[in-house]
């Protein structure tokens, strides 16, 4: 088996706690891979757009993959999707959505919206590790993914 293939993981998320949670499990997951992390949508946009804080490229990489949490402030998850698959240069970077939600039409409206996967965010730290392992499992290390759009 070859060398691990490391990307840029963008994590919206507008809870402290949940962003932190993420960065540790990846830590300990030994996942290669590098977690970045907003706020809400419209800095995901900011990020995705360089942007203010975020104009120089070394200060937001392009992401692989995108988590994208529905319920946030200023600019939701729902909104940020919708926007990212009507652009034509960042429809392609896959966007999970990981979320609290179970309610069907939040998982029905995200896929309806072009989310690439929906995944309710686990409810203990060990289930986090795994979830990131089962990330970087398929969507880093098995899906062929397009060349990152904001190189």
């Amino acid at each position: 088996m070859g060398r691990a293939r490391a990307t840029t993981i963008l994590m919206a998320d507008d809870d402290a706690d949940d962003r932190e949670l993420a960065q540790e499990a990846l830590r300990v997951s030994q996942v290669p891979s590098a977690l970045r992390c907003v706020e809400d949508g419209e800095e995901l946009l900011d990020y995705l757009n360089r942007r203010g804080r975020y104009r120089e490229p070394q200060s937001a990489p392009a992401p692989g993959l995108i988590l994208l949490d529905l319920n946030m402030p200023r600019m939701d998850g729902r909104e940020v999707l919708r926007t990212l698959k009507q652009d034509p240069r960042l429809k392609r970077i896959p966007v999970v959505i990981l979320s609290t939600s179970r309610r069907d039409e939040d998982v029905v409206g995200s896929y309806d919206l072009g989310a690439n996967c929906f995944i309710t965010k686990p409810g203990s730290f060990s289930e986090l590790i795994q979830m990131m392992k089962v990330l970087d499992a398929h969507w880093i290390q098995t899906a062929e993914l397009p060349r990152a759009a904001l190189s």
